[in-house]
């Protein structure tokens, strides 16, 4: 851990209500480049900490994951007692975030209107499942669900045979790193210009936007000169090739990778085959070329391949499972899996901020918390007296740290 926050972000503070995982991610990193996030929870707390591997109850690896860097403090939005002490904790605000539908933030007084009443500059995220001018607006959606209507699903499908979502939360954390430059980039139009404004990062639009991008293709123009779908991602010979004893990740790319991969394999007569002599050539069959990758990787043990690759400067690499990642030597030379001591769970590993500032880099500066942990302090610092904070839990509208 640093001592101070020193990322870009230090001075900011962000208000956050959003719960599971895309706001979450989101804020994460806004929190270890330097942000100052209050995570706002309800009495029962954000159902991140119930979900996966825990040693004690509300403080699972998932929450422990996105939960750094932010103060917990847990009001009840629903009690109207609550709603002075977030006023107060939006005035000292820069970024306002949730994850709420449109009807239900407005139900709660969390509107745009309402709280840039309270702080005109504000920037004010809402992420959402779907864009407001649409017929979806206020359907629910999950991760599964937009991998599935996004098309992305469907592209496993067209590969494999069966329809099939990616096996990490996949839209929720690209949708996350939507909201992520959508907030700063308010932010940086706000320090040019002293305004605030409204953001709206909808989860489907976003998602789709990112699996589209390659897979336009013909639907790139109008009118269409053949299907969506960039078909080097869609052959079936496009995955990890076996070895003789294992698996390796191999990409020639370009002419010179090719060639010298032809020259390594024995097959140099296929440099000179019209099929795969350019990049438009190789593109139109490239289901062939990867099939014959395919057809002469098990003549070698993946080390063999790797040292022999390697050589060639062909790209190539291991195909790790998540448990080698911790013994990989890069990521061991980086640092890429920390260990700190957490004052209530112990040892634990935790991921290392991936970019680098030379100036202002991120950090790990606050451990996550148990529930409600920073509640008096955090109304404290808002002028509030112990008599006013006590008041406030009684009635259920601020809670108290776990026991």
């Amino acid at each position: 851990m640093t001592d101070r926050p020193r990322g870009p972000l230090d001075g900011i503070r962000v208000i956050d209500l959003t719960t599971v995982m895309l706001g979450p991610f989101a804020t994460q990193i806004l929190g270890e480049m330097g942000a100052d996030v209050i995570k706002i929870e309800s009495p029962g707390g954000d159902i991140g900490r119930m979900t996966g591997a825990s040693k004690n109850p509300g403080m699972s690896a998932a929450y422990m994951m996105k939960g750094r860097n932010k103060r917990s403090v847990v009001l009840d939005l629903k009690k109207p007692e609550a709603r002075e002490p977030l006023k107060r904790l939006v005035e000292t605000a820069d970024v306002f975030v949730h994850n709420i539908r449109p009807k239900a933030a407005l139900r709660l007084g969390i509107d745009y209107d309402s709280i840039a009443a309270w702080k005109p500059d504000i920037v004010y995220a809402a992420a959402t499942g779907y864009g407001e001018d649409g017929p979806y607006v206020d359907k629910p959606a999950y991760d599964d669900l937009i991998q599935g209507a996004s098309g992305l699903a469907s592209l496993f499908g067209s590969v494999t045979g069966t329809p099939r979502y990616g096996p990490t939360v996949l839209a929720d954390k690209t949708t996350g790193m939507f909201l992520t430059y959508a907030i700063t980039m308010a932010l940086f139009h706000r320090e040019r210009t002293g305004e605030g404004q409204r953001v709206h990062v909808p989860m489907y639009e976003s998602f789709s936007a990112f699996v589209m991008n390659e897979h336009m293709q013909g639907r790139m123009y109008e009118p269409p000169i053949g299907p969506a779908g960039y078909q080097r991602m869609l052959t079936p010979h496009r995955r990890p090739y076996p070895t003789a004893d294992g698996h390796i990740c191999v990409l020639p790319y370009n002419d010179r990778h090719w060639a010298k991969f032809f020259e390594v394999v024995g097959r140099e007569e296929l440099t000179s085959d019209e099929r795969f002599s350019s990049q438009a050539a190789r593109s139109a069959n490239i289901d062939a070329l990867y099939g014959i990758v395919a057809e002469v990787m098990p003549a070698r043990t993946s080390k063999e391949w790797l040292d022999l690759l390697e050589a060639s400067d062909i790209p190539v690499m291991p195909m790790n499972t998540p448990e080698d990642l911790f013994e990989d030597p890069h990521l061991k030379a980086v640092g890429m899996f920390p260990v700190v001591d957490h004052p209530t769970e112990g040892k634990l590993r935790h991921i290392k901020i991936p970019v680098n500032f030379s100036k202002t880099p991120g950090g790990y500066y606050r451990h996550p918390e148990q529930l409600g942990q920073s509640t008096a302090e955090v109304l404290a610092d808002l002028g509030y007296t112990e008599e006013q904070i006590a008041g406030l839990q009684e009635t259920g509208a601020a809670g108290k740290p776990q026991d």
